[in-house]
């Protein structure tokens, strides 16, 4: 599955290949060689954290294998802190975050997992995901200044479908 960048960089290219009014009907296009297509894209280069990222949602897949949808969140966060045991992930759990106004402590919410110090995950167990679940982990990210969230969602028949990462 393309993401929307991939799909607007595809649809850019086919575009210009097929309006360039310089190319000639007769050259085969697999012979030209694509200025744009020199060098595949890496994953790697426009995402951050790939490798912990895609360390972390192996892991939650490993959790929802084994336990399916339909649970507590509890019960999910459980499982996957054993797994990030497992698998030697560095991460501290049910991180309490201080909520600051105008400089001034006015409560302290919790992070299911930081992981590596560098990612927050915030796990759910609901039928979909609201606007309201999305704006917790941006303001968890902006409380501890950290880059990248990840929202992970067990209610779903497949866990890769109820994966959102969000980027400060």
């Amino acid at each position: 599955m393309l993401t929307r960048f991939e799909q607007q960089l595809k649809n850019a290219i086919d575009h210009a290949s097929t309006s360039n009014p310089t190319s000639t009907s007769t050259s085969n296009p697999s012979t030209v060689p694509d200025p744009m297509r020199s060098r595949p894209i890496d994953v790697s280069d426009r995402v951050i954290y790939a490798e912990l990222s895609h360390a972390i949602v192996g892991a939650a897949i490993e959790v929802h294998r084994h336990i399916g949808p339909g649970q507590l969140e509890s019960v999910y966060q459980r499982a996957l802190e054993q797994e990030l045991g497992f698998r030697e992930l560095p991460y501290r759990a049910l991180v309490p975050i201080a909520m600051l106004y105008k400089g001034c402590s006015v409560g302290e919410f919790f992070a299911d997992f930081i992981v590596d110090d560098k990612i927050i995950v915030e796990l759910k167990a609901v039928t979909g995901f609201a606007a309201v679940h999305k704006a917790q982990v941006l303001s968890y990210l902006r409380a501890t200044d950290l880059r990248l969230g990840m929202l992970i969602n067990f209610n779903v028949p497949v866990l890769w479908r109820g994966v959102h990462r969000l980027v400060r």
